[in-house]
């Protein structure tokens, strides 16, 4: 079952592999009037390339720290783009994400503990992995 249809579900909102076109993703979180983030990874490689990447992804206003901690801050926060829920897409995505196995275990941990945060405040954070 493609979770796109599901996006207004709670519940199921969580990191998945993106099972449909991304046009089609883009225009359900259009409908549901989601904040819409994407990052490019194509030849990402390294944790700086890829915490810059997302924090271009997000549009974070402020000064960013490259740093793990920076990256919980900005997908935590958002109060810059409120939205009844938030889509961030991974674009060309590696299974690796570029990243040596520590960091990639440790962005997953962020990817979930994320989804987990805003639950908590009764909103869906999808994070797709295209």
């Amino acid at each position: 079952m493609s979770a796109v249809p599901q996006l207004n579900n709670l519940a199921a909102a969580g990191c998945h592999k993106l099972d449909c076109d991304v046009d089609v993703l883009l225009e359900a979180a259009d409908a549901a009037g989601y904040a819409v983030f994407e990052a490019e990874l194509k030849g990402v490689k390294g944790k700086k390339n890829l915490l810059n990447a997302l924090s271009r992804a997000t549009k974070y206003p402020g000064e960013f720290g490259e740093n793990w901690d920076a990256l919980v801050d900005v997908l935590c926060d958002l109060s810059w783009d409120a939205a009844p829920g938030f889509v961030l897409v991974l674009r060309n995505v590696s299974p690796t994400l570029g990243l040596s196995s520590n960091d990639r275990e440790i962005a997953q941990d962020i990817f979930d503990d994320t989804v987990v945060y805003w639950r908590q405040r009764n909103i869906p954070f999808w994070i797709f992995f295209a």
